[in-house]
């Protein structure tokens, strides 16, 4: 059923980790919220509770962002629930790491599939459907400029959506639309923390002259900002929201 709302936004990856916290700031901002989700729909549920229970509006909607298909249907979904896709946020995303030597190619295909075909479609849905006055926004990654070992696929994925961002903004000349990339440093989301020793989160916490780990929070307030009448100035651009990380 179609709900009549002064602005609304898709969040990928909304159900977990930054994307949750984005579309509650989001919601918390005015807009209706597409909480999109992968493959957890119990996880989705709860943050559409939060929101509609704050006396906000938002809608689960599942989708692979890999299949062009299901992307497709996202905007879809959201149109009919809101009649209109003001803004995008692209969080979802995957992080595995593996050696380049010997990796895994299966693995490496499904994180450029994920995280930069992914980009290239959700970039492409929003590029049709937000109108003028609208914000695209990706996530890339501060990790890019530290190379880490086994960081090699996930890198290269989130150095090819910066790219993206960048010639989207090109392409969408004269329509008024920002487009932009938000590179998060160290985040205690469940996607960093995997693997991770409590010995390797102790050294990333030293890494940013802040000495510690960013916050979900703290990168809502980024895209917060480049979503509001703030923001409309900033073009094209990677906001590396890092502490000082690199």
């Amino acid at each position: 059923m179609k709900t009549t709302v002064t602005k609304s936004a898709i969040v990928t990856g909304a159900s977990g980790g930054i994307g949750r916290v984005v579309a509650k700031r989001l919601a918390k901002d005015g807009f209706a919220i597409c909480v999109h989700y992968a493959g957890n729909p119990a996880k989705a549920e709860s943050v559409v509770d939060e929101i509609n229970n704050a006396g906000g509006k938002a809608v689960p909607v599942q989708a692979d962002v890999a299949k062009a298909a299901d992307v497709e249907n996202l905007f879809k979904q959201t149109l009919e629930a809101f009649d209109k896709v003001d803004v995008v946020v692209h969080s979802a995303g995957i992080m595995p790491l593996l050696p380049i030597s010997g990796g895994n190619v299966e693995t490496f295909d499904k994180v450029i599939a994920t995280n930069l075909r992914g980009t290239f479609l959700v970039l492409g849905q929003a590029a049709q459907h937000v109108p003028a006055g609208g914000r695209i926004i990706a996530f890339s990654s501060s990790v890019i400029a530290k190379s880490f070992p086994t960081y090699g696929p996930y890198i290269a994925s989130k150095a090819g959506v910066e790219g993206l961002v960048r010639v989207l903004a090109n392409e969408l000349r004269g329509r008024n639309i920002t487009v932009n990339a938000v590179a998060p440093g160290p985040i205690p989301t469940e996607l960093f923390l995997k693997g991770k020793t409590q010995a390797q989160i102790e050294e990333f916490k030293k890494l940013p002259p802040l000495e510690r780990l960013g916050q979900a929070e703290d990168i809502a307030g980024v895209v917060s900002f480049l979503a509001g009448p703030d923001g409309e100035w900033i073009n094209a651009q990677v906001l590396r929201a890092n502490g000082g990380f690199a």
